[in-house]
């Protein structure tokens, strides 16, 4: 299995990536997707997401990694976007595929709480008025991420 992993500024198209997913399989018993998008919170106008290219891809490359070798899985999509998002706007997708539904719902939850703090964007908020802010880490997001560590 590879995955598929890209980091754009265009959308997504989810019915489009699950579709290219599974083409021609008629092995995947359990699809698992997440979409995260843009909310707005106290004001915010627009959201702008900055990466490194190459290192963001590599991250994201390791997360994925992870997670094939700890859930038997048939396919995976991560598609995370980057650029100045409106409240709304589709951010990440993670799709998942695998013969049961465990693996699939276990492996999506698994790689959307890890690329919250193991890929490295760096997220700048805009309000209403003009006032900007960077967004810090959070300790809920390292917290989701810590219950998937090893014993």
């Amino acid at each position: 299995m590879t995955p598929r992993i890209a980091v754009q500024e265009a959308p997504f198209d989810l019915a489009a990536e699950t579709a290219r997913l599974t083409a021609g399989r008629q092995d995947v018993g359990g699809l698992a997707s997440f979409v995260g998008l843009c909310r707005a919170d106290d004001g915010l106008a627009a959201m702008v997401l900055e990466h490194y290219p190459g290192m963001t891809e590599r991250a994201i490359a390791r997360i994925a990694e992870e997670a094939a070798d700890r859930w038997p899985l048939l396919g995976l999509t991560v598609i995370h976007r980057v650029g100045r998002l409106e409240p709304g706007a589709p951010i990440v997708l993670v799709l998942t595929a695998s013969a049961h539904r465990t693996a699939a719902l276990e492996s999506c939850a698994f790689l959307i709480d890890w690329l919250k703090t193991g890929a490295p964007f760096w997220k700048r908020e805009e309000f209403e008025g003009g006032a900007e802010r960077w967004v810090e880490a959070k300790a809920a997001d390292d917290a989701a991420a810590a219950r998937w560590k090893p014993a």
